[in-house]
């Protein structure tokens, strides 16, 4: 999985800046532009899994004693909301990547190309759509049972 071993490299790098800053005084030249590059990417190509196994945060404070149909009814009423969301940030997504790639956009100490941080976004996040829109129409099958994936 990329997203993970973004991750990996996210706390390898932050780990090593932080080291070297206590004990020789230097830190990795732009850690934190990497770092927020590697996050974006890394959340784009989470949500897709997250969605799938629904992980997503639930708040069903008002909802939790309404029985199962209507809760069945209200999730797939949200998974429509979030297939349209992300849908509109796939778009968004894709516009903004093209956009800093015609404008040659680049990250101030390092000048590592923006584009490259929406580049694995956009799949991610369309993706997740699809997988939203799925589940709005067809429902979340029987090993998805109920909030947070968790099975039935």
């Amino acid at each position: 999985m990329l997203s993970a071993a973004l991750l990996v490299l996210i706390v390898a790098l932050t780990s090593f800046s932080i080291i070297g800053r206590e004990t020789a005084g230097k830190t990795i030249p732009g850690d934190f532009e990497l770092v927020a590059l590697a996050t974006g990417a890394a959340v784009g190509l989470f949500m897709p899994l997250c969605q799938l196994h629904r992980n997503n945060i639930v708040v069903d404070f008002f909802t939790a004693r309404m029985p199962a149909p209507v809760n069945a009814v209200l999730d797939r009423i949200g998974a429509a909301l979030l297939a349209a969301t992300f849908a509109l940030l796939a778009w968004r997504a894709a516009l903004g990547g093209l956009s800093s790639y015609e404008a040659h956009s680049s990250t101030m100490l390092l000048g590592v190309p923006e584009w490259l941080a929406y580049a694995p976004m956009v799949p991610g996040f369309a993706l997740t759509a699809v997988i939203a829109l799925s589940q709005a129409l067809f429902g979340f099958g029987a090993s998805h049972g109920g909030h947070g994936g968790a099975p039935s």
